[in-house]
């Protein structure tokens, strides 16, 4: 009988990311069988499988969408807040599962951001792996060195690994003086990174706005807190991208 692993059969049903229903499986919270499942548990098409004690109706995935959302300042991307703040989720358009954020964009950052009702994508997308590089537009309080903008595309250390801008290019001072605006790229999208590499060099990120991730750009007549849905081919480019298709 030919199995699949548990977490990627979940996911491909539109549960959640692989990664965050690896972290159910790890707390308990998912059985197969009857029993709890563990981390790399693999499983049949008959298989029973319950989460939280409820029964899970395992489906054909659904076809792939993603949309384009662009986030305004002050919402979250999480479902929901004990704080009552507005969440990105409470725009969005109905799916069949449920969107999944690509990666996440703070309260205080703006701009583009993915969402998709494909688990296994998402989770591809946010993979290292895939190398996909995401652009933003940031305004620095400070007046940086030429020594100090080096090291941001050199290597700066962030919790004993190097991290990096993949390239960097001034956009020209503020009549402002104290406000530099930049055009950035980076590859990954570890917690904080952009603002935590700023402040390594005595500067303090003031405005942040992603404006690309991968090859979809954030369209310049979107505006903030809408969103847009891609066509079947750039759906299909992602997928292709991050080797699911």
């Amino acid at each position: 009988m030919t199995t699949e692993k548990l977490h990627k059969v979940l996911a491909a049903a539109g549960l959640g990311s692989r990664r965050q229903i690896e972290k159910w499986i790890a707390e308990g919270r998912v059985g197969v069988d009857g029993e709890v499942a563990h981390v790399g548990h693999r499983v049949g098409q008959d298989a029973a499988i319950t989460l939280d004690g409820k029964p899970v109706a395992l489906r054909d995935a659904p076809v792939a969408r993603v949309i384009i959302y662009h986030k305004p300042l002050g919402e979250i991307c999480t479902r929901s807040d004990p704080q009552g703040r507005p969440t990105v989720f409470d725009r969005l358009p109905g799916v069949s599962g449920r969107w999944i954020s690509v990666g996440r964009l703070d309260i205080n950052t703006t701009g583009l951001l993915l969402l998709t009702n494909d688990g296994l994508l998402a989770s591809r997308l946010m993979h290292p792996s895939t190398g996909l590089e995401r652009e933003y537009m940031v305004r620095v309080h400070g007046n940086p060195t030429t020594g100090q903008l080096d090291r941001l595309t050199t290597g700066i250390d962030l919790d004993g690994r190097p991290a990096r801008f993949n390239a960097l290019e001034s956009l020209g001072k503020k009549a402002d003086v104290k406000n530099q605006r930049y055009r950035i790229k980076l590859s990954e999208g570890r917690n904080r990174e952009i603002r935590r590499l700023w402040e390594k060099i005595g500067c303090r990120v003031n405005q942040l706005k992603r404006i690309r991730f991968g090859p979809v750009h954030l369209p310049a007549n979107l505006p903030p807190g809408s969103w847009l849905e891609l066509d079947a081919d750039a759906v299909l480019s992602l997928q292709r991208g991050a080797g699911t298709a």
